[in-house]
C-alpha cells in the first residue's frame, strides 16, 4: 500500500463499455454487493430492540452486535484494498461476497446474542473486502471514457440501496422475523457470484508490493477491539471494574504500538506522511466529532422510537427517511458550492445545523406525534448532514497527492467507522441506559436526552473545528486538481459515508487515459 503499488492496471479480461448488456451485468454485481453491505448497515439498527427481547439480550448485547461488525470493518478495509490490488479485484470481491453471505445465514441462524456477535465479526471481514472491489473493478473494468458515466450509475443506485433499507429491515422484523434481515443477504450473494464469475473481468496491479503489513492490521484491530471491550464493560461494572480498566489500558498501548509500527515499517498500512497535511488532519479531526455523534443517534434513536413512542419496527425505520432523501437530493449541490466557495463555510455551518437538529431531537418523549415531534429534528439533522457530508470528504481525499487519494479515502473512511464505534460503546453508561435500561422507558427516555445532548456537542464541536482549522484552497491550489474525474459526489460515496472505499480513487495515477496533477 505505498508508493511503490502506483502501476497500470492490468486487466485480464476485454475492458467493457457502458450501456452495453455486459457493462449492465458488471455494474449489478457491484451494485448488488456494495448494496448488500450498505443495507445491512442500515436494517439491523432498526431490528436491535426485536433481537434484544428474542436472544435476552441486554444493551451491552446490543451494541456488539453493532460494534462487531463495525470493528472488522474499520479494521481491515484498508488491507482488504491491498489484498485485491496483489491478488485480483475480482477474486477478493467474490471472496468477501462468499463470506459475507456465509456470515449473514450464520446471524440468521444464531441461537444467542453471542453467536450472533460473532458472525457478525465475520460479516465484517467480508465487508471489508467486497467493499474497496466494487469500486475498484468499475474502474478498473471499464474503458476509461465510460468510468464516469459507470461510477455516477453506480453511486445513484447505491444510493437508493440504502436509502430502502430502514423500510426493508423494518418489514421483514414485522412481517416475518428479524432473522431475514440478514437471511436476505443470500439470494442477493448468489446473485453476484454467478454475475461476477460470468461478466466481471480480472485486473490486478502487477506492481503491487506483496509485503502485507499483517501486524498493523492486527495491532489496530486489537486496539479498536480492547477499547470497545472496556468502553462497554462500563455500564455493567463501572470505570475502576479490572474488565473495563485492563482492556481500556492494553487498547491504548496496542494503538500506541500501532502508530510506532506504521512510523518504522518500510510497507505501512496507513502510510504517517499521509498526516503532514494541515488540511487532512483538519478533516479528519471533523469526521471524528461528526461521526462519534452520528453514531450515538442511529443507535439511539430507533430504541427511542420503538422502546419509548410505541413504534413498529417498519415505522421506526421510515422515521429517518427524510435524512436520506435530503442527503441523496443536496448533497452533489453542496459539493458543487463548495468547490466554488470552498468548504469552510459548510464544514463549519453544517455540524452547527446537525447539532441544533439533535438538541431538537434530545426532546423527543412519550406521546409526541410523528409530524410535530420528531419530524422536525429529522429534518434539521439532515439538512446539516447534506450541506457537510460531501465537502468533507471532498477535502479529505484533496487534502493529499493523487497518488495518496486511495490511501486518503481509507483512512477517512476508518476514522469515521472508529469514532461510531467508540461512540456505540460508551454512550449507555455515560447516559446511565446500560444493562436492561431500555426496557423500562422512563428510564431509556431520559437516557436518549442525555445520548442526544452528547452527540450535539460532539457534532457542534465538529463545526468549531473546521472554522479553525480547516482552510479554502487557493486558485492555484484549486488549478492543480481540477483535471481528477472524480467529482465531489463520487468522492462522497467513496468516503466516510455509506459506501465507504478504502481506494477508490487511487486509480487517478494508474489509467493513463486520466492525467495526473
Amino acid at each position: 500500500m505505498d508508493d511503490a503499488a502506483v502501476a497500470p492496471v492490468v486487466p485480464t479480461g476485454e475492458l467493457v463499455d457502458f450501456g452495453t448488456p455486459r457493462g449492465w451485468w458488471v455494474l449489478a454485481a457491484t451494485v448488488g454487493a456494495s448494496g448488500m453491505a450498505a443495507l445491512d448497515g442500515t436494517v439491523v439498527n432498526v431490528a436491535l430492540p426485536t433481537i434484544a427481547r428474542d436472544l435476552n439480550t441486554d444493551m451491552a448485547g446490543m451494541q456488539w452486535v453493532l460494534n462487531g461488525y463495525m470493528l472488522a470493518t474499520a479494521s481491515l478495509i484498508l488491507l482488504g484494498g491491498s489484498l485485491g490490488d496483489m491478488f485480483g479485484r475480482r477474486r477478493i470481491f467474490l471472496a468477501g461476497v462468499v463470506l459475507f453471505a456465509a456470515a449473514s445465514v450464520s446471524c440468521g441462524l444464531a441461537p444467542n446474542v453471542g453467536f450472533l456477535v460473532l458472525a457478525r465479526v465475520v460479516q465484517g471481514v467480508g465487508s471489508a473486502l467486497l467493499t474497496p472491489g466494487s469500486l475498484a473493478i468499475l474502474e478498473a473494468g471499464f474503458r476509461p471514457g465510460d468510468r464516469g458515466k459507470a461510477i455516477g450509475a453506480w453511486s445513484g443506485l447505491g444510493g437508493v440501496a440504502a436509502a430502502i433499507g430502514p423500510f426493508l429491515g423494518g418489514w421483514l422484523v414485522d412481517a416475518a422475523s428479524w432473522r431475514w434481515v440478514f437471511l436476505i443477504n443470500v439470494p442477493l450473494a448468489v446473485a453476484v457470484v454467478a454475475i461476477s464469475l460470468r461478466h466481471v473481468p480480472e485486473s490486478s496491479n502487477p506492481a503491487a508490493d506483496h509485503r502485507i503489513d499483517f501486524r498493523g492490521a492486527l495491532l489496530i484491530s486489537a486496539a479498536l477491539a480492547a477499547l470497545s471491550w472496556g468502553l462497554i464493560a462500563v455500564g455493567d461494572n463501572g470505570w475502576g471494574a479490572a474488565t473495563v480498566l485492563i482492556p481500556l489500558v492494553g487498547g491504548v498501548i496496542a494503538f500506541a504500538a500501532f502508530v510506532v509500527s506504521q512510523m518504522r515499517s518500510s510497507h505501512p498500512m496507513v502510510p504517517p506522511s499521509i498526516f503532514s497535511s494541515a488540511q487532512f488532519r483538519a478533516a479528519n479531526l471533523v469526521t471524528v466529532s461528526m461521526y462519534a455523534g452520528l453514531g450515538i443517534v442511529f443507535f439511539l434513536l430507533v430504541v427511542q422510537l420503538q422502546q419509548v413512542l410505541g413504534y413498529s419496527a417498519l415505522e421506526a425505520g421510515a422515521a429517518t427517511l427524510p435524512i436520506t432523501a435530503l442527503m441523496l437530493t443536496l448533497s452533489s449541490y453542496s459539493g458543487q458550492v463548495a468547490e466554488r466557495i470552498g468548504p469552510r463555510v459548510q464544514m463549519s455551518a453544517g455540524p452547527l445545523v446537525t447539532a441544533l437538529g439533535l438538541l431538537l431531537m434530545s426532546r423527543i418523549g412519550p406521546g409526541d406525534d410523528y409530524l410535530t415531534g420528531v419530524l422536525p429534528a429529522v429534518v434539521i439533522v439532515g439538512l446539516g448532514l447534506a450541506t457537510t457530508v460531501a465537502p468533507l470528504t471532498t477535502t479529505a481525499l484533496g487534502a493529499v497527492d493523487d497518488r495518496h487519494a486511495g490511501i486518503a479515502s481509507g483512512v477517512n473512511t476508518t476514522v469515521a467507522r472508529a469514532a461510531q464505534l467508540a461512540a456505540v460503546a460508551a454512550i449507555p453508561a455515560i447516559a446511565g441506559i446500560a444493562g436492561d435500561a431500555y426496557l423500562d422507558p422512563a428510564v431509556f427516555n431520559d437516557g436518549f436526552g442525555t445520548g442526544m445532548v452528547i452527540a450535539a456537542g460532539l457534532v457542534a464541536l465538529g463545526g468549531v473545528t473546521g472554522w479553525l482549522l480547516v482552510r479554502n484552497p487557493t486558485a492555484a491550489e484549486k488549478a492543480a486538481t481540477a483535471d481528477r474525474n472524480l467529482g465531489p459526489t463520487d468522492r462522497f460515496q467513496c468516503g466516510a459515508e455509506g459506501l465507504s472505499l478504502s481506494r477508490c480513487p487511487d486509480f487517478t495515477e494508474q489509467t493513463p487515459a486520466r492525467p495526473a496533477a
